[in-house]
């Protein structure tokens, strides 16, 4: 359903995306992390036809986006990280404002919003204005006015950045069951933890895609090289740590250290060169791997 072939786009000077390989199965919900400045957002735009790319090919649902767009606009849905839709008008009027520009019958809007609304839990807040909404609820209408048209493809970019635990918890909800109904879904996220909840994530740094699989095969890849130390001076620990050869990054987790190494680096070696701080295996979050594997990178290009 989407597939990006060698996609490279620069801002004069600035490379943003860097070629970019990437194929997206229908049904699938495939997580985009990146630290800010790693070319999230540029991907997501240029598969919702919003950017063109410098170099490289971008298809969505079967259509080339440079050549077909406005049947590739029909497919879609594009979901931005701003709140774009109209404070002064209250949900319903903004769901019937969008319904009305994607040219849907009223009985099928009048289906799909009720739906829609019973499927957020927003059916008592539709004559509410949109600017008197929590940040939760403003995500689930623009979510709502997105899927009006029943794209096939849906482009979420952070659409939970700023969000309370439990609307987040009822937006991916949501967009299980779409995936479940055979919506493919790429989203962008800031939080580790949802993106372990995708069925694959692709790790992008500096524009590159650095890695990308399922979170569980990026943990076990990564299991080898990820540790634990504790101290009682973490300070003196952690600085004899980054001292040490074959030491990516040594970062603080409540009382302990999270402890990340090159590969091929022993433990015993480090430990020694540590002046006898102690390692532990640690079963790895995707936090870790994405530390780790950012750390490698840097590594890499110093050399």
């Amino acid at each position: 359903m989407i597939v990006l072939g060698n996609v490279t786009r620069r801002f004069g000077k600035l490379e943003a995306v860097r070629d970019l390989t990437l194929e997206i199965r229908q049904g699938e919900i495939f997580g985009l992390v990146g630290p800010d400045g790693a070319g999230k957002t540029t991907t997501l735009r240029m598969l919702a036809g919003l950017l063109d790319p410098t170099e490289g090919t971008v298809r969505v649902a079967g259509l080339d986006v440079g050549r077909n767009l406005d049947a590739v606009k029909d497919r879609i849905g594009y979901m931005a990280q701003k709140f774009g839709l109209y404070g002064d008008l209250t949900v319903e009027e903004n769901m019937l404002f969008y319904s009305d520009l994607f040219g849907i019958e009223a009985s099928t809007r009048d289906r799909m919003m009720a739906e829609f609304l019973e499927m957020t839990r927003m059916t008592p807040f539709r004559h509410r204005p949109a600017a008197q909404l929590s940040g939760g609820m403003k995500q689930k209408l623009a979510l709502m006015s997105t899927l009006l048209h029943r794209p096939e493809v849906l482009f979420l970019d952070e659409p939970t950045n700023g969000v309370d635990p439990l609307s987040r918890r009822d937006f991916w909800e949501i967009l299980y069951r779409l995936a479940k109904e055979g919506m493919t879904i790429l989203v962008s996220t800031a939080y580790l933890d949802e993106a372990e909840r995708c069925n694959r994530v692709g790790l992008m740094n500096k524009g590159r895609m650095i890695e990308c699989d399922s979170p569980a095969a990026l943990k076990s890849r990564l299991a080898s090289v990820c540790f634990l130390a504790e101290s009682g001076d973490l300070r003196q620990a952690r600085r004899r740590l980054l001292a040490a050869p074959g030491v990516l990054e040594a970062v603080p987790a409540g009382s302990a250290l999270h402890v990340y190494l090159e590969e091929g680096a022993r433990r015993e070696d480090v430990e020694r060169a540590a002046g006898g701080v102690t390692l532990r295996p640690l079963e790895p979050a995707l936090e870790d791997v994405f530390i780790a594997l950012i750390r490698r990178e840097d590594r890499r290009a110093a050399a």
